[in-house]
């Protein structure tokens, strides 16, 4: 029995003992065949399962050696040549044999899958190029991506689906990896996957936003608007001066905000940056409109912001300032829009009217033909957000005098209400008077000069030092007008001749003011004259009410910070160099220059200047403006050695003068989010926002980098291949 239970001893293996004789076989190996000799190169033992040849292609004796040696190439011995004994410790071995991520039997298993999925990663990459060009296409024209029905038998699914479709068609090659031809748990069609797709289009677009702003300074402009859902959406802007010397506004996306308080915004506005990786201590300056909420003293978002950075330094816009202005200053003709545009049938009425005119005129040679000329117009409606509005108005009035008159005649006839005909018959009245067409044609004339302001002050390139230079220019010019004679005399001339052609009254400017009670047809006792009616109380009080607006408005262009800021101007070889005033300037930033710098600063102006009017900086002598100087700076490489004077004028070009931007993404949202599109959720809004307003940056992003970061967002069923 020891024999069958008894402990047994490791003990020699036995020796198989060879016959003498050629071909005879010992006894004990009877019933065997003979072992063939293994041969094959070191070179053949290949661990990536790609790269090997087909285990085919070698004798059938030596494949089970070969594979042997094949996997000790990433593994250990102990299964294929050695054998497993420590089975008490089994998981704990196993454990070990598997070992980290990056271990040699991981590393084989990621090849193994690799060589299997070899095909079906590469046909996932082509995949998932075509849906990110789909995405990219309809994310830059802002269009929608689901439609009312979706389904296999549907004609109109969408634009997503109806443009992959299109695509698999003119393409062959997109056609092979999509659709039927792609795995069926792997489409890359569903609403979520184009929500991921879109969120990694955005990032990139705003890490690359952010990449480009890096340390620099940097001013915020913000301002809030409801979408078509009544949702109010807060919008973020950054101005910053890029490494070209160039002033650049950079929208990073909108907010929604359960209200509009001070503190809501801040909080919404804290969040956003730290999402974004952004410090408040780079910011600079902070550009809002006049609401109480933002521009509040003590607890406005000015306020709250100033606290924790005192150099965030509060800049009004300057082109809603104007804004207001002209607002206050043209409150009428705004009825005659509203009355003669009520309905389609006035309206249609009032182009035939236009084009039975200008007809005549063609047909009398009063008007000439040609591109672009005599085109189709009606009267735009006045209102206090639109920039330059009110001067369209106005004029278009005058343009269209008959067919504006005509149409308010038929209103007054065909009328069935006594309101609607006394309305119109009063508008007729009004508008067949001097006065009406005096005062219309002198707001034209301030308008024509104000819109040139607007609409330089709405440039988002646009800087502080221009801005206020612009504002003192056109208030010199207002103020110059109103004593000057010669331009009352043109005024005056071509009011006349628009009567005398319409058949308007014209009075005699030294005739006694009629048909006025007697408290406005005397001066000091003395009958008052129709020159000193509309001389002195029509045209001096809306010239100076205009001046007086603008200086209440645009305290700023007065502050200590502005006035040292203009000292930086190139114009007239920098005429308005102040060395005093530029050292206060760096007083204002305290932070940003040290004491060593502010001693610095004083040796650096003084060459700065020496080098700018002399025979080495002639490329700066024709300069105009403060951003082409410091891209003139960069250009020529002289900021690196003004280091300190390029700090001051990228300073002062941070500073916001308008919400151009801030507008735009406005607008913007209006056409993603639509009142078809009006159940569109926060986020996706947000960065189909970020790809249509910033669409210069989204173009230069890289398929591949949308691509890895669409991977990496989460664990995919299949690896992208690198």
């Amino acid at each position: 029995m020891e024999k069958y239970i008894g402990k047994w001893k490791k003990g020699p293996k036995p020796v198989a003992k060879k016959s003498a004789n050629k071909g005879n076989v010992n006894i004990e190996d009877r019933g065997k065949k003979p072992r063939v000799g293994v041969e094959f190169s070191d070179f053949e033992i290949i661990g990536d399962p790609g790269l090997r040849k087909p285990i085919d292609s070698y004798p059938y004796e030596i494949r089970d050696e070969l594979r042997r040696r094949q996997n000790h190439k990433h593994g250990d011995d102990i299964f294929t040549e050695v054998g497993f004994k420590n089975w008490k410790r089994a998981k704990e071995n196993f454990k070990n044999h598997e070992g980290a991520p990056n271990s040699p039997h991981s590393g084989a298993v990621i090849q193994l899958l690799g060589f299997k999925n070899q095909r079906q990663n590469i046909d996932y990459r082509a995949q998932l190029t075509a849906v990110v060009k789909v995405i990219r296409f309809l994310l830059s024209q802002g269009l929608a991506f689901r439609g009312n029905d979706e389904s296999i038998n549907s004609i109109r699914r969408g634009n997503f689906l109806e443009l992959t479709k299109w695509y698999c068609e003119e393409s062959e090659e997109v056609n092979k990896v999509m659709n039927l031809n792609a795995p069926g748990n792997n489409q890359l069609t569903s609403h979520k996957i184009q929500k991921e797709i879109v969120n990694a289009c955005a990032t990139e677009v705003r890490q690359a936003i952010i990449n480009e702003i890096g340390g620099k300074f940097f001013s915020l402009l913000v301002d809030e608007a409801r979408d078509s859902f009544v949702k109010e959406q807060l919008s973020i802007v950054l101005r910053f001066v890029n490494d070209n010397g160039e002033v650049v506004e950079r929208f990073l996306g909108v907010v929604h905000v359960s209200d509009t308080s001070a503190r809501t915004l801040k909080n919404s506005i804290d969040d956003f940056f730290a999402i974004n990786g952004l410090s408040i201590s780079q910011l600079r300056g902070q550009g809002y409109d006049g609401a109480s909420n933002m521009r509040g003293e003590l607890n406005g978002l000015k306020q709250k912001i100033l606290d924790e950075n005192k150099y965030a330094y509060y800049i009004h816009y300057f082109a809603q300032q104007l804004q207001l202005v002209l607002v206050a200053t043209s409150k009428k003709n705004a009825h005659i829009v509203n009355i003669v545009g009520a309905s389609c049938k006035r309206k249609d009425a009032l182009l035939q009217k236009q084009y039975d005119d200008l007809v005549k005129c063609l047909e009398s040679g009063e008007i000439a033909t040609g591109k672009g000329k005599n085109q189709e117009t009606s009267l735009a409606r006045p209102g206090d957000t639109r920039w330059g509005s009110h001067f369209k108005t106005i004029t278009r009035i005058l343009h269209m005098w008959d067919a504006v008159t005509h149409v308010l005649e038929i209103i007054y006839e065909d009328a069935d209400e006594v309101n609607s005909r006394g309305i119109s018959r009063g508008l007729i009245d009004k508008m067949w008077q001097f006065e009406f067409v005096f005062i219309a044609q002198l707001m034209i004339n301030v308008l024509a000069k104000t819109n040139t302001l607007s609409m330089c002050l709405q440039q988002r390139t646009q800087n502080m030092v221009t801005a206020v230079r612009m504002i003192k220019t056109i208030k010199e010019d207002l103020k110059k007008y109103r004593n000057d004679d010669d331009y009352w005399d043109e005024l005056l001339g071509v009011v006349t001749a628009f009567c005398v052609k319409h058949d308007i009254f014209v009075p005699n400017m030294q005739d006694h003011l009629l048909g006025r009670a007697r408290l406005y047809r005397s001066v000091d006792g003395q009958p008052k004259t129709y020159y000193h009616f509309f001389r002195r109380d029509i045209f001096f009080e809306v010239l100076d009410f205009i001046v007086k607006e603008m200086d209440d408005r645009f305290t700023e262009s007065t502050s200590e910070l502005l006035i040292c800021i203009s000292c930086l101007d190139p114009r007239d070889s920098f005429v308005h160099f102040d060395p005093g005033q530029l050292l206060r300037l760096s007083e204002f930033y305290s932070d940003d220059f040290s004491i060593s710098d502010k001693f610095e600063l004083k040796a650096q102006l003084d060459t700065y200047i020496s080098y700018m009017r002399s025979s080495d900086g002639a490329a700066f002598s024709g300069l105009t403006d403060i951003g082409d100087l410091a891209k003139k700076m960069v250009e020529t490489n002289i900021h690196k050695f003004f280091t300190l004077v390029y700090r001051l004028i990228e300073l002062a070009l941070v500073l916001p003068v308008a919400s151009t931007t801030v507008e735009r993404s406005f607008s913007a949202m209006r056409t993603i989010k639509n009142d078809l599109r009006n159940r569109m959720g926060d986020e996706f809004l947000n960065d189909s926002l970020v790809c249509y307003v910033e669409q210069e940056i989204f173009k230069s992003i890289e398929n591949e980098d949308i691509l890895q970061r669409f991977q990496n967002m989460q664990t995919r069923r299949i690896k992208l291949p690198s």
